[in-house]
């Protein structure tokens, strides 16, 4: 099959979440297995040609913007590592001039309508330019959504898309791509779009409807966020749209990059090991406590939680523990940042026990793995989570995922009893403090059992949550588009 995956992010070139992560794995994960798979995506500021050998292949694409028009040059170049093609939009003024991809002080830009219809238009002419009509367009999130309203209102009766189907994934419901009404005609989707049962949503204009009002299939990221949004508590208003839509709605979790994320070849770990050399692991839990300031103690448990300091996050549940967990003998490293009064809250508990939290406000990629591979145990206690890569890749680094029972972290995580050996972490259903604090007891009481605990770690460490399995559940999802198309 031929596919265009279009992404508002790939790794390595451009990222603020998992999105990025999936943009940059699966495409190589579906070249492998004989697809021709191509990936779109915009050329921001931070996308270097120099470092990424990209070459001009396309100049001066006139694209209307309401009552303007904008002129993009499509570069090409290939992810690194692999022989997968990725083509970039380039405009100076919406996405070469941006420090940030859709925000600056945490705002969003005002033009970000602009700026998605440019690139969504840009793609479709890119196509037919280029002569490379798709089997599948795969498009990711609201930034994306667009080209599947235009592919199925402006060009399905085109020849040149007569056999082009369209899968629509979305990564996070939390983000509607939510703009004014007036500014419809940016788009130039006529006003008979701006109706409940197609992209108004509650006075406005939701870009995420136009994916799942129109692509033949939808899917998110693991099996149970799929029922999830169905519901009202995680549907974000759009609960009912997805029951209409549920028999063309899947559910396919995500993988991760083993080739990238490998405690035994990993550059930023201080010492690497394998499940036949566990007990290495521990030098590098040494070199973490160093790192924060905290007493080199092999025998206290360290955990981690690397992530966004906000309530869907669950940090508000954290929060509200922080005080008894310091009692209970362990330590606590953090990385991230999100909402400041989480920022101050942990700046202030930092001070009060030096020795039992350490903290990093920002994000650290190489950071971010050293907390994988040298703490014992790794905190999520999201109140919904899509997916989650967090838990999947501590499983890797033979470190034990604590979770909160949703989303991908419900189909990944199994609560592990230490009698019977089954399962292989910790996991809460509550939003209650008490049910994350008696969590974290029951975690610790198991860590306390050092023949139990390395057993389970050479147990998770063997786990094969790698893209392999994934992406051929992606070839039978591009398939039952293509049956769906005719």
């Amino acid at each position: 099959m031929k596919i265009l995956l279009v992404s508002p992010e790939v790794v390595p070139f451009a990222k603020t979440g998992g999105l990025a992560d999936v943009a940059g794995s699966l495409p190589k994960a579906l070249k492998n297995l004989g697809e021709d798979i191509r990936v779109l995506m915009p050329r921001y500021k931070s996308v270097s040609k120099k470092k990424y050998a990209l070459k001009t292949i396309l100049k001066k694409i006139e694209i209307p913007i309401g009552e303007n028009l904008e002129k993009v040059d499509i570069l090409e170049g290939k992810i690194p590592g692999s022989k997968v093609t990725v083509y970039f939009v380039e405009n100076d003024k919406y996405f070469g001039s941006r420090t940030e991809l859709y925000q600056v002080e945490g705002k969003d830009y005002p033009d970000n309508l602009e700026r998605f219809t440019l690139f969504c238009r840009a793609g479709i002419e890119m196509l037919k330019k280029l002569n490379w009509a798709p089997d599948i367009v795969h498009a990711n999130d609201w930034q994306s959504a667009l080209m599947m309203a235009y592919l199925k209102n402006w060009f399905k009766d085109d020849p040149f898309f007569k056999s082009t189907a369209t899968v629509y994934s979305v990564h996070n419901l939390g983000y509607l791509g939510m703009f004014n009404k007036d500014k419809l005609p940016i788009t130039g989707l006529g006003w008979d779009q701006f109706i409940p049962e197609k992209l108004e949503f509650w006075g406005n204009i939701a870009l995420t409807k136009a994916g799942f009002v129109y692509a033949d299939v939808i899917n998110t990221v693991s099996e149970t966020y799929a029922k999830e949004i169905q519901t009202e508590a995680f549907g974000f208003g759009l609960d009912g749209l997805l029951r209409y839509r549920a028999s063309d709605l899947y559910g396919i979790l995500n993988g991760i990059d083993y080739e990238i994320w490998d405690p035994a070849t990993d550059p930023n770990l201080v010492n690497h090991y394998t499940v036949l050399t566990l007990d290495e692991k521990m030098e590098n839990k040494l070199a973490l406590q160093d790192e924060f300031d905290l007493p080199e103690k092999k025998r206290t448990p360290l955990i981690g939680l690397i992530g966004r300091l906000t309530v869907q996050k669950g940090f508000d549940i954290l929060a509200t523990t922080l005080e008894q967990v310091m009692k209970l003998n362990c330590q606590l490293v953090i990385l991230g940042n999100g909402e400041p009064k989480y920022h101050d809250l942990l700046k202030k508990m930092h001070k009060a026990y030096p020795k039992h939290i350490g903290i990093k406000l920002g994000f650290d990629e190489a950071l971010a793995a050293r907390i994988y591979s040298g703490s014992d145990l790794f905190l999520m206690p999201s109140r919904y989570e899509p997916c989650g890569l967090g838990q999947l890749i501590s499983f890797r680094y033979g470190t034990i995922p604590m979770v909160r029972k949703t989303g991908g972290l419900a189909d990944t995580v199994h609560e592990f009893n230490s009698k019977t050996g089954e399962g292989d972490g910790f996991v809460f259903e509550g939003i209650e403090p008490a049910a994350l604090l008696a969590t974290i007891k029951r975690a610790i009481e198991a860590y306390k059992k050092p023949s139990v605990w390395s057993k389970l770690q050479e147990k998770v460490m063997q786990y094969d949550f790698s893209w392999d399995a994934s992406a051929k559940q992606y070839q039978a999802l591009y398939q039952k588009a293509k049956a769906k198309r005719g």
